[in-house]
């Protein structure tokens, strides 16, 4: 790259551009953070203000949209926080993220949202959003932030409403019927749920208590407990003809049951719209990584079995899921050390998501274009995401330059992430951030010089933005 005298402003030359409507070679310029001009290669000309980069060799995709993390600010710096969190996704190509509510303490009203805001404009090198935390007395405060049905409201950087019905700790948990029908009656916005059955999880976990296996991590959490949950969110959404999205879909007969039912914001009919993701874990691994690696795989809701992974690649590629997120929830390896079942759940996610679906790409399992329409475009119209996800004429200039050639091997010295390990160590992959691109600036990157970890260019809080999301009717 070279020297740059207006932020924002930037010509890149020679790049295979991923278009929602084409892939091909492209000159693309910026000007004050927007797509001012896409043309064919080598018909644009640098201006004195603009960094020129040269894509030759490279992909350009949107920047991938991670819409669930949890970056454990406040309460949790030992795991991370919101300036490791936001540097170690730039790192994998993330130029935007959603954020969850269980924080210590739980950020359950517009007070807390507003700290959060305030402390990811501090902190952050990316563009950010945040849910709130529903409990099962709180319907007022959620009302003030994401407004009623008759009146929906839409502010800037909050994305919606996050209910854990299953496995939550402190306050965050929603799993009486009755709680949850004044949410989804009386809310606007976005619900998004964590499905799993608390009372069957409590029913069968006598069964399970004295085991020390990871297996049965995965046989305690089965699949019926998945799909209960689900079950019930969507037939409270259509109920109440409220917006839902099923966070981190991991079983095969979920995905089967929901097949027919979701269906993309822009492309839906009458109804609640309803829509899902999946996870590249859930997508990769399976029952036999986890007997291998232990508790670094475990996670809630579980990796499961490979008819499940089968399953879910069906129904990502016919379009019953929408989406990929990473549920990036970093623990210490001192802590995954205690062994199952001691041994917390959750794992990193952000700096390899981009290049695992991308490997999968090179490996004829998908498409580039599949996986910028999962890990972008789909995402900002799950969210209703103005500018992002997309590269055309007008939109933001939210980019990452990738490199489809050169493999690197994943290794935990070179993580971003502040517990400083990655479950897909060890694993070869394409697809790494060559330049991270945010509102027109270059935010990180990956050369000889910096070696495979690469390099921040920007100093915290100086680019990125609150995600600005159109408010559901």
């Amino acid at each position: 790259m070279e020297s740059v005298s207006s932020p924002g402003n930037m010509l890149i030359l020679g790049a295979t551009v991923v278009m929602p409507d084409s892939t091909r070679l492209a000159d693309v310029r910026v000007s004050n953070g927007i797509i001012e001009s896409i043309t064919e290669p080598h018909q644009l000309h640098p201006l004195d203000d603009e960094l020129l980069i040269d894509g030759s060799g490279l992909h350009l995709l949107p920047g991938a949209i991670d819409p669930q993390v949890h970056f454990r600010d406040p309460g949790q710096p030992e795991r991370e926080d919101l300036e490791s969190g936001s540097a170690a996704a730039v790192s994998g190509g993330i130029t935007s993220f959603l954020d969850m509510p269980n924080n210590k303490p739980a950020i359950t009203d517009l007070v807390g949202m507003q700290m959060k805001l305030d402390m990811a404009a501090e902190k952050c090198v990316n563009n950010y959003g945040f849910f709130i935390g529903a409990t099962p007395g709180n319907v007022e405060d959620l009302q003030e932030v994401v407004g009623t049905p008759e009146a929906p409201l839409s502010i800037p950087g909050i994305c919606g409403i996050k209910i854990f019905m299953g496995s939550s700790t402190g306050t965050l948990l929603v799993n009486e019927r009755a709680a949850l029908e004044i949410i989804f009656s009386k809310t606007a916005g976005l619900i998004a749920v964590h499905a799993e059955d608390e009372k069957r999880l409590n029913s069968r976990y006598p069964n399970f208590e004295h085991r020390t296996d990871i297996a049965a991590h995965a046989e305690w959490r089965d699949d019926t407990t998945a799909l209960l949950a689900t079950q019930l969110a969507v037939e409270l959404a259509q109920t109440y003809n409220h917006r839902l999205h099923i966070l981190h879909l991991t079983s095969g007969i979920e995905a089967d049951w929901l097949h027919g039912i979701t269906s993309l914001p822009s492309e839906a009919g009458e109804g609640a719209i309803i829509t899902t993701e999946t996870l590249p874990q859930h997508l990769t691994f399976s029952e036999n990584d986890v007997e291998r690696e232990g508790t670094r795989l475990k996670m809630n809701p579980p990796i499961r079995y490979q008819a499940d992974k089968e399953i879910l690649w069906n129904r990502l590629l016919d379009g019953t899921i929408q989406c990929m997120a990473t549920d990036h929830a970093p623990h210490t390896l001192e802590s995954k050390a205690l062994g199952f079942p001691r041994a917390p759940s959750g794992m990193p996610g952000v700096e390899t998501s981009l290049s695992v679906m991308l490997t999968h790409a090179k490996s004829g399992n998908c498409t580039i274009e599949q996986v910028v329409r999962w890990m972008s475009t789909n995402v900002a119209d799950c969210y209703n995401m103005i500018g992002k996800g997309r590269i055309e004429v007008g939109a933001d200039a939210d980019f990452v330059l990738v490199d489809m050639e050169t493999e690197h091997e994943v290794k935990d010295e070179h993580a971003w992430t502040r517990v400083g390990w990655n479950p897909f160590k060890g694993r070869h992959l394409v697809g790494w951030a060559k330049v991270t691109i945010v509102g027109g600036v270059p935010v990180f990157e990956r050369t000889e010089a910096t070696g495979p970890k690469g390099r921040l260019l920007v100093e915290k809080g100086t680019s990125g933005a609150p995600i600005i999301m159109a408010p559901w009717k």
